[in-house]
Formats: C-alpha cells, sequence, structure tokens
C-alpha cells in the first residue's frame, strides 16, 4: 500500500502565485499579509526581489478565475492561491460573484491541473470578513498552509 501526502519540510521549493481581489481590500490586504507570513515562515522567499512568489491584484472575486488562468500560462507554478471578500449584501449579487468565482478558479484548476486554493471570504458581514482576517483568526494562514501541503502533494505525485 502506498500513501501519499503532502509536506511542509520541502515547502521552500514550491513556486506560489497569490491572486488577490482589491475589492473589500481592507480585509483582503490582511488575508494576504497572514498568507505572506506563513509562507516566509515556512523558508519561502516572500521578499519583492524574490521570484518564488508572485502577487497578482485584480478589481474583484469575479477576475479571480481569469488572473488565475494567466498567471498559469506565464510560469510554472506549484500552487496557487485566490484571495477575496465577498460580504452579503441587501441584493442577489453575492449569490451570483461567489457561484460564478468559486465555479471559475475550479475550472482553471482541473484544466492546468494545478491545484488552486479557494480563499474566498463568503460572509454576512463586515465584522465576520474582519473576524476572519485577523482580529480572532487570520485566515490567510491557514489558505497559505494548505497551498504548501497541496502544492507539495502533486509535486511528488508528479
Amino acid at each position: 500500500m502506498s500513501i501519499f501526502e503532502g509536506s511542509f519540510t520541502n515547502a521552500s521549493a514550491l513556486k506560489v502565485g497569490i491572486v488577490i481581489a482589491r475589492f473589500n481590500d481592507l480585509v483582503t490586504s490582511k488575508i494576504l499579509s497572514g498568507c505572506l507570513d506563513c509562507l516566509k515562515r515556512h523558508g519561502l522567499d516572500t521578499s519583492e526581489e524574490s521570484n518564488q512568489v508572485d502577487i497578482v491584484w485584480v478589481p474583484g472575486s469575479l477576475e479571480l478565475p481569469i488572473a488565475a488562468n494567466t498567471l498559469l500560462k506565464k510560469s510554472n507554478y506549484d500552487v496557487l492561491i485566490t484571495l477575496g471578500a465577498v460580504i452579503r449584501g441587501e441584493t442577489s449579487h453575492y449569490d451570483v460573484v461567489i457561484s460564478e468565482a468559486s465555479k471559475g478558479i475550479s475550472k482553471v484548476s482541473y484544466d492546468n491541473k494545478v491545484p488552486i486554493i479557494f480563499g474566498v471570504l463568503t460572509t454576512d458581514t463586515m465584522q465576520q470578513a474582519l473576524e476572519r482576517a485577523g482580529i480572532k483568526n487570520n485566515f490567510g494562514w491557514n489558505y497559505a498552509l494548505q497551498a504548501l501541503e497541496m502544492g507539495s502533494l502533486i509535486k511528488n505525485l508528479n
């Protein structure tokens, strides 16, 4: 029997792309900060001079899939992380954005055979979003851990 798992010990060898939505940047910038902190603490070079981690800003969560797809065509990434924050409003726009962003990101991942971490917060209130962006817990750290594990796993399986 063979058992395959991702590892954090060889995480420093991964090339990571991050695509982040500028909409609700009060929240997304904090998630990005937590994400980069985790990557750095696991041995990745997150400095501006580094070519190990690339960051692409897009207007909103609907634009995450097209930018992720374009980024994958630019370079050989082991894993991508998509970050966004969609907060429920009084219209059905919330449902449309989440549905299309998640479907699009999944399709890009399957089509390119590269894991993409879905780091789009979906909350009912700004308070909930801020709690997940660092007031109580920074989900950016969790998204980065998922990326390290999946990037390592898929790299090892290949």
